[in-house]
This record gives structure tokens, C-alpha cells and sequence, in this order.
């Protein structure tokens, strides 16, 4: 009988997306020594979220609308409805951005971003988080409190977002020309931010400008909070347009200028570009659980596929090339996974640090470049593998696995490009060797894993990258940075892997750090792991039915 509605545009449309991901599910209560009751959010990200998100997408863009009916002056992002009921959703029925200011955790957090997948509707959440976070640790009286409504916690719900990118610079902000000039116990900003994502929809903004008599470069940049609408009830910025993108659809992305513009300054303004960098590092680990979010996506799309798809007499799955494939794929994105939390892990413990910051927040910045960059070329990888499994079809835009690929091509931009996350790694480790605390946690861990001689290759690898870094001049280490990123990663997740196997006793996660050790590292062919197992580790654990 022929499908009707989106069951016929999807193989992972219905299924729990909670609910059939394992590995995530143990990664949780191996960090929270609990399991959170996220099964509804699993169910919604499955069906109304995977349905909506694929409408937006491919009919329902966000509309710019400059005057209002009346001819004032507005500047908003028309969302389809259903978006705006989506967002509203995921904030105050699923709390994805009230956990970390509710007694909760950062973990929950980011494996709420992980399920919702959709790279726009996710950076609708992230934006706004990053604004509560800024409010929260750093912001003025006037509009610290506005946190909990960025953050679900009350209502009425706003919108946040973060606005420091300029034409001239990108994500080089010590080249931002905004000014910002004190007036009547607020500042003054006039200045134009190019990639304005939010853009028509956020209530509050952050901005960075730079303050009179400012030194040159990044650190005479000072940060700030901007409402949407002045004292007076007036427009307090403009958006000139919105950009048209390869992906990402669901988040309004403009230029936004400042004329005037009514500001608050956070913290201390010689603080701004260290408010700044943290406040990234929010987001940048949003852009690896998203990351991880788009490869679980197309990977429950190229699955129910191979299991029902028929070639050269018996189903895809049936035929050893494809659980190739589908191995190297699951490897990629557990791999993706454990390491995301990690620097998770470590970004949670590091957030009542304040500048100037301890070793510990200097790891964990470490190692959110490291996760934002193997997240990024893994999900690139996968959602590749997973769109050519379709065949034809997987090129076509009526289905749903076509955008995944799409997507994920935004994740290494996001958020300062790989170029940008490797040039970070090495300042972390030159200025604060960052790599010191990296390395003495990840031979603790070595010694405790479930195989220890795989999880010491490993480690015995990553200090053999930083012996050989260190040994580099300037020039040749900037040449091999993102090698050498590559290879951090690549490591560190073979003993995170161990480590996941020996908190929950099941082997699979040695099975997939072996292949990464080999694989990857050493460049070998994939092992066969033998059928049972291999089947195992594609069927995530059994959860899905081949």
C-alpha cells in the first residue's frame, strides 16, 4: 500500500529518536549517573519537529516584513506558524534551554540540540541561550533578569542573539568597526553586523562595538546587550535584509545596522573580547551536538533505507559493502559523540570561571576546538555516505536525506571556521598549555579502560602529535594545525570509547574505538569486526531492526 504523508518523503519520520539512539542514551548516564525522561522530546523530534523543519525548508522560508500595516517602521522575521509553535514547544513544554539554570545540566542541554538536528530551528535555541548565559554570569542590573525568559524559565518567552560579525573582518573580530560611545548612563552604537542570525525575531541581542580610546584588535572590543526596541517604544536597530542559504533555513539570517542604537555594556568593557570567546564556546558546542544530531538523522534515514531498498536480488543491508558503510558511518558519529560531551563535561565544570581563567577553562576550551572540528568533518562525511546509499534519489530534493547533507556542510563555518579552530588550539596550547591538563586526564583514563592497550595506542599517539607540535616552528605548526586537530580528536575519542565501555560493561564501545585506532589513525583498512558484532554496532545495540 502506498505511504501517505511524510512517511512517504522519510525512513526515519515516526521513529523515537530518543528512544532508538543508545549510544547517546549511555553517554547520558554515564556523565549524570541517571537517565533523563527524554522520550517525549524524542517522539516530537521524530514527528511534528522532522515534519516542520522539512516544510520550512523546502516552502516556508522566513519572510522579511520592513514597514508594519499601519506604515511604522518594524523590521520583523515572519516565521511559519509552525515553526513558531515549534520553538515555543522545544522552550517551555521540552525545557531544551532551561537545564542549566534550573539545577539541571549542560548534558541535557546539548543532547536537546542533538535531537532537534535541524541546524536552523537549533540555532534559533542556541542564540537565545547564549544571550541567557551572557545575562546570567555577566549581565547589567537593568536586563540581567531577562535571562529567564531567554532561558524558558518564565514568560513571556524571548529571543536572543549574537551579532558580531562584520563584512571586513568575519571571523576575524579584532577588524570590527562598530563604535560605541558612552550617553546618559547607557552607550551609543552605530555600526553594521553582516551575518545577523536572528535577525527580525530576537528581543534582545548581543553585540560587540568598540568603545572610545579602545586598544586596536580584539581586545579593544567591548561587549554588548541590545534590546529590540528603544526607551520609547521605538525600533532601536534595522535589518536591511535577510541572507538566501544553501541550509539553515528555519533561523532568519540579516544585516542588521545600528543607528543609534540604545545599548547596555556587559561586565567590564577591557573584559569584552573574554565575554566574547566564552560566550562562543556555548555555541560552539551547539555546533557539535548539532553536528552529531544531523549524522544520527541521516543515518536513521540511510538504515531504513538499506533495509528495505532490494539490489542485485536481496536487500542493500544484506550485502557487505553497504554494512561497510554503515559501520564506518555509526563509528563516525559515536565518535562524534563521546567526544562532544566530553568537552561538555569539562565546559560545565568551567563555568563559574571568570577572567582571567583557570587551567581547567583553558582545557575545556581545548577541547571544544578539538570537538568542534571533528564533529564538523564527520558529519560532512556521514551525511555524504548517507545520501549516495540512496542512490538517485538521495540527490533529489523531494526526500528528506538530500538536506541532510546540506546542513551539515554549515557546521564547519559556524562559529569560526576549522582554519579558525586550529589557529585557537594553538594559542591554547602555546599561551596556556591547554594540552597539559588534556594529557594528564587522558592517561588517567587510559589506565582505566576497558582495553587498555587500545586506549594507550591511543594516548601514546596524541603525545606523540604534541611532542612533534612542539618541536615545529611557528610557520610549520600553522601548516599542520588542523592535522594536528584531526589527530587530538581522532585519540581522545578512542579512550573516551574505552572509558564508555568500561562505565557500562558492553564491548560494543571498544569495538568502535578499535576501528577508529585503525582506521583512522593508522590508516588500515576497516577490520572486520564479525557479523554479530558488526550487526550489533550498525543496529545501535539492537534498537534498530534490520
Amino acid at each position: 500500500m502506498p505511504l501517505s504523508g511524510p512517511e512517504a518523503l522519510s525512513m526515519a519520520y515516526g521513529v523515537n529518536h530518543y528512544r532508538v539512539d543508545k549510544p547517546l542514551r549511555d553517554v547520558l548516564r554515564h556523565y549524570l549517573g541517571r537517565e533523563p525522561g527524554f522520550d517525549p522530546l524524542g517522539e516530537y523530534a521524530g514527528r511534528d519537529l522532522y515534519e516542520v523543519a522539512y516544510r520550512v525548508d523546502r516552502l516556508s522560508p522566513p519572510v522579511h516584513i520592513m514597514y508594519d500595516v499601519r506604515g511604522e517602521r518594524v523590521d520583523l522575521s515572519w516565521l511559519d506558524p509552525a515553526e513558531r509553535r515549534v520553538v515555543r514547544d522545544l522552550m517551555l513544554e521540552y525545557k531544551v534551554n532551561s537545564f542549566p539554570f534550573n539545577g539541571g545540566s549542560w548534558h541535557e542541554h546539548y543532547a536537546g540540540i542533538n535531537l532537534v538536528g535541524d541546524p536552523g530551528v537549533a540555532c534559533i535555541l542556541t542564540i537565545t541561550i547564549q544571550t541567557a548565559y551572557a545575562l546570567w554570569k555577566y549581565g547589567p542590573e537593568e536586563v540581567r533578569d531577562y535571562y529567564k525568559n531567554l532561558a524558558g524559565l518564565e514568560e513571556p518567552l524571548m529571543l536572543g542573539a549574537t551579532w558580531f560579525t562584520e563584512i571586513q573582518g568575519g571571523s576575524d573580530l579584532g577588524a570590527n568597526t562598530t563604535r560605541a560611545e558612552p550617553s546618559n548612563g547607557k552607550w551609543i552604537l552605530n555600526g553594521y553586523k553582516y551575518f545577523a542570525s536572528g535577525a527580525g525575531i530576537a528581543d534582545i541581542a548581543l553585540a560587540t562595538a568598540r568603545p572610545p580610546d579602545s586598544r586596536p584588535g580584539a581586545k579593544g572590543l567591548a561587549l554588548f546587550v541590545v534590546p529590540r526596541l528603544r526607551e520609547d517604544g521605538s525600533l532601536n536597530y534595522y535589518v536591511r535584509r535577510l541572507k538566501e542559504k544553501s541550509g539553515t533555513v528555519a533561523v532568519p539570517t540579516g544585516e542588521v545596522e545600528f543607528i543609534d542604537t540604545e545599548a547596555y555594556l556587559v561586565g567590564e568593557k577591557e573584559k569584552g573580547i573574554y565575554y566574547t570567546l566564552e560566550d562562543l564556546m556555548v555555541s560552539r558546542l551547539s555546533n557539535a551536538a548539532g553536528a552529531v544530531g544531523i549524522q544520527r538523522k541521516a543515518y536513521l534515514e540511510a538504515f531504513g533505507y538499506a533495509t528495505y531498498r532490494r539490489a542485485f536480488g536481496k536487500r542493500l543491508i544484506e550485502h557487505q559493502l553497504v554494512k561497510r558503510d554503515l559501520l564506518e558511518m555509526e563509528v563516525l558519529t559515536e565518535e562524534s559523540l563521546v567526544i562532544t560531551h566530553k568537552a561538555i563535561d569539562l565546559f560545565e565544570k568551567a563555568t563559574g570561571d571568570r577572567p582571567p581563567y583557570s587551567p581547567q577553562y583553558h582545557y575545556a576550551r581545548l577541547m571544544t576546538h578539538i570537538a568542534k572540528n571533528i564533529t564538523a568533518e564527520n558529519a560532512a562525511r556521514v551525511t555524504m555516505l548517507a545520501m549516495e546509499l540512496f542512490g538517485g534519489i538521495g540527490f533529489l530534493r523531494d526526500y528528506m536525506i538530500e538536506r541532510w547533507h546540506r546542513e551539515a556542510l554549515i557546521t564547519p563555518i559556524w562559529e569560526g571556521t576549522s582554519n579558525i579552530q586550529a589557529l585557537d588550539m594553538l594559542e591554547a596550547i602555546a599561551r596556556k598549555n591547554a594540552h597539559l591538563p588534556l594529557l594528564e586526564d587522558m592517561k588517567a583514563l587510559a589506565s582505566q579502560a576497558y582495553d587498555k592497550e587500545t586506549a594507550n595506542k591511543a594516548y601514546e599517539a596524541m603525545a606523540k602529535t604534541l611532542e612533534d607540535l612542539a618541536r615545529m616552528p611557528p610557520s610549520t605548526a600553522e601548516y599542520n594545525a588542523k592535522y594536528i586537530l584531526d589527530d587530538l580528536g581522532h585519540s581522545a575519542s578512542v579512550i573516551l570509547l574505552e572509558e564508555l565501555a568500561s562505565s557500562t560493561g558492553d564491548e560494543r564501545y571498544h569495538w568502535v574505538a578499535k576501528i577508529i585506532l585503525d582506521y583512522v589513525l593508522a590508516r588500515k583498512p576497516i577490520g572486520h569486526p564479525g557479523e554479530d558484532k558488526l550487526m550489533e554496532i550498525v543496529t545501535l545495540g539492537g534498537t534498530l531492526r534490520a
